[in-house]
């Protein structure tokens, strides 16, 4: 069992950034890949990066201006998102692979357990 905790979400304006984090409590593994996903009002929740067996992927709507990042000491999964814009408004959950089902990086069916998501609003 796997509990992710997010935390880092918030109001700022456009241009501004945010440092998103998930907590892992549990047993995860570098073998595999956890990730950052988003939802906007109205929208399909899409992969926005991720970390599998130690190499990064970006969806190519962030790439430039997120960066991820973990520390295995700490458990900890990091989202930096820099030169924010209103379209990123969402909420933003974290999501870890332990075992193998198929799917590629930015599918929902790869990742086994999920967090409750924080929410990041930018304004104009």
């Amino acid at each position: 069992q796997v509990q992710l905790v997010e935390s880092g979400g918030g109001a700022v304006q456009t241009g501004g950034s945010l440092r998103l984090s998930c907590a892992a409590f549990g047993a995860t593994s570098s073998r595999y890949c956890m990730g950052w996903f988003r939802q906007a009002p109205g929208k399909e929740r899409e992969g926005v990066a991720a970390i599998c067996s130690g190499a990064t992927q970006y969806t190519d709507s962030v790439k430039g201006r997120f960066t991820i990042s973990q520390d295995s000491a700490k458990k900890t999964l990091y989202l930096k998102i820099d030169s924010l814009k209103p379209e990123d408004t969402a909420m933003y959950y974290c999501a870890a692979q332990v075992s193998w089902y198929g799917g590629w990086w930015y599918e929902e069916k790869r990742y086994n357990y999920w967090g409750q998501g924080t929410q990041v609003t930018v304004s104009s």
